[in-house]
Parts: C-alpha cells; sequence; structure tokens
C-alpha cells in the first residue's frame, strides 16, 4: 500500500450515525493512484455514506478522509475540483439533448464555453453516444443515460472518480457495455472508487478490493487474496427434498466451514479442502445418512463465497435496520 501522502485516498476511522443508526463504525482504507478500487457489500453496509463523505456530500461524524491529498472537510472545495461522482442513479436533465447535458456540467466546473464544448462532444464519441448527440436525454435507453451519466461525471477530467453502483438496473449488454468504459477510465490514470453488490463486477473490474459489511470494513486484497480465504473448493448439493436440508447441513459441517443454505433452491453449500478422497467421503457421507441428492458440483471460490465465510450470509441478504434507515432518507 502506498503512504498517506502517495494516495489517492485515504480513509482514518471514519464513523457516521443517523440518530441510533451507526452506517460506518470506524473504517480505514488506504487507495493507490491509477487503479479500480472494488468496495464491496450488500445494501446497508455503509458503501454509500463512505461515497458521500469523500465526495463532500456529508461530514463524518468523527475520523478524517482525504482524496486526492485533500481533507474531504478542511478543504471540500479542492476536493469537489478534482473529483467526479456518478452515483446510483443517472443525474441527467431529460429536457436537454446529450450533448448539452454534458456541456453544462463543464460550465458548472467552470470550464470556459469553448472548452467545455470541445470536451462534450470527445466524450460522446468515446461514450458511443454519436448518434443520439442531439437527441433530448428523455428519449434515451437506461445503458445509454448511464453512458452520458458517466461522460458528465468526467467531463472535468477528474483525479479521482466515484461511482456507486453504477450498473445496477442496466441490463447485461449494457453492463458489459458500462465496464469496458470503466477499463479505459483506469488504463488513462484514473483512480476509479466503484461500490457494488455485484460479486461478478468486482471480481472483473477491482485491482483491489474492500470488503464492507454493517459499516466496518471486515476483508482486504486482491480478488486471489479474498478467494484464497475460503481455501479449498466449494460444493453446492443440491436436494431432491427440503425435509432434509437440515440433515445434509448436518453431515456437510463436518467437512467444512458452516454451510450456508438456499431453502429456496433446496442447496447446502460449504467450503471444502482439496484433499484427495473429500469427494467420496462426501458422497459416503450423504448416503450413509439416506439422503436423496439432486445434484452435486463442486467449484473454484467466488467472491459470494468469500462474503458467506466472512460475513455467515450471503452478499444480497441486506441488513433490516440500515436499509430501514435509507428508506427515511438516511442512506447508508
Amino acid at each position: 500500500m502506498p503512504s498517506s501522502s502517495e494516495a489517492a485516498i485515504v480513509v482514518d476511522g471514519v464513523t457516521k450515525s443517523f440518530g441510533k443508526v451507526e452506517a460506518l463504525r470506524g473504517v480505514n482504507l488506504t487507495v493507490e493512484p491509477g487503479i479500480v478500487f472494488g468496495l464491496l457489500g450488500p445494501n446497508g453496509a455503509g458503501k454509500t455514506t463512505l461515497v458521500n463523505i469523500l465526495a463532500t456530500l456529508q461530514r463524518p461524524s468523527s475520523g478524517s478522509a482525504s482524496v486526492a491529498g485533500y481533507d474531504a472537510v478542511r478543504e471540500a472545495s479542492r476536493v469537489r475540483s478534482a473529483i467526479g461522482l456518478a452515483g446510483q442513479f443517472a443525474a441527467v436533465d431529460d429536457q436537454l439533448t446529450g450533448l448539452e447535458n454534458i456541456e453544462m456540467v463543464g460550465r458548472l466546473y467552470h470550464l470556459p464555453g469553448e472548452v467545455a464544448k470541445r470536451r462534450a462532444r470527445t466524450l460522446i464519441e468515446q461514450f458511443g453516444l454519436e448518434d443520439a448527440a442531439d437527441r433530448q436525454a428523455k428519449t434515451y435507453s437506461g445503458g445509454m443515460r448511464r453512458r452520458l451519466d458517466l461522460a458528465a461525471a468526467i467531463v472535468n477530467e477528474p483525479q479521482v472518480l466515484f461511482l456507486d453502483e453504477p450498473t445496477t438496473g442496466l441490463d447485461p449488454r449494457s453492463r458489459i457495455e458500462l465496464w469496458a468504459v470503466i477499463d479505459e477510465l483506469a488504463k488513462g490514470g484514473t483512480t476509479v472508487l466503484l461500490t457494488t453488490q455485484y460479486l461478478e463486477e468486482a471480481d472483473r473490474l477491482a485491482s483491489y478490493i474492500a470488503v464492507v459489511d454493517h459499516g466496518l470494513v471486515i476483508a482486504q486484497g486482491t480478488a486471489t487474496e479474498l478467494k484464497e480465504r475460503v481455501g479449498g473448493r466449494v460444493l453446492a448439493v443440491r436436494l431432491r427434498d427440503a425435509a432434509q436440508i437440515d440433515p445434509a447441513r448436518g453431515i456437510l459441517q463436518a467437512f467444512g466451514d458452516t454451510p450456508y443454505v438456499d431453502v429456496a433452491a433446496h442447496e447446502v453449500t460449504v467450503a471444502v479442502g482439496s484433499e484427495p478422497g473429500v469427494v467420496a467421503e462426501i458422497i459416503r457421507a450423504l448416503d450413509a445418512g439416506n439422503i436423496t441428492v439432486a445434484d452435486l458440483q463442486f467449484r473454484q471460490p467466488s467472491l459470494d463465497d468469500v462474503f458467506l465465510a466472512l460475513t455467515g450470509r450471503a452478499a444480497e441478504e441486506v441488513d433490516a435496520e440500515l436499509a430501514t434507515a435509507s428508506r427515511s432518507g438516511a442512506r447508508a
């Protein structure tokens, strides 16, 4: 990790409370420049709150944060001039054309008129929106609106770009197109902090990942390093009869970590070792327990397995208290 003076982002002991709800409970992060840094966690984990603090939209309850070398509280105006932000929902003006949207944001960043126009035209081409450049944004598809929003977020050529769940709600094709754009931004030297609840997205884009749960960073590392924490392989056993889930879970627990149960899929998943013969042992144990197996699969660990191993729950399971706070306006 770089020193604080070299880092693009430094977060030191940051907390944030909304009444009795602790959205952040002492977050520490250091992000080196020029990479995609993934902030991975379920809804309500605290990801958006942290982005809002780094983007100077909220103040921390305690602790400190700096972006591009500037303190996010004491030097907020300098931070804002050095960053771009694309939030969870595309912030575009439906009545303006694509070009006008980007140009407007450029002028808000105090770019001279001709510079803003030139940047808008360049970005429209870069993001594949030439054919729709002069159409009102209200005619754009969801994927096009997302690309337009991202183009506007980098009109000032920011040192650091915050992308808060940028592909939420997009169809698979639009998501892949946006991933390609994010790749190009990082290759161009932009530091990207990406929040996501999609484990595949973090695995695909991020050079380094921090896993966040209940307002705390519970693990950090590359995707490979995090997967190694699970160890060995992952076994998924799908049962014919849901009534056999509990007996199967008890049997599988002897071969690895605490199993995870997907009741709807009649499936029990557990991380197991790589020792020779483990497959035969598991099959014999299930057979001895009169467990009727519909399907049995071994695979390499995924980031989903990492999250499960770290938290004891799947990434899509939402913390009810923080979700309630989010719906009431205190987005975590």
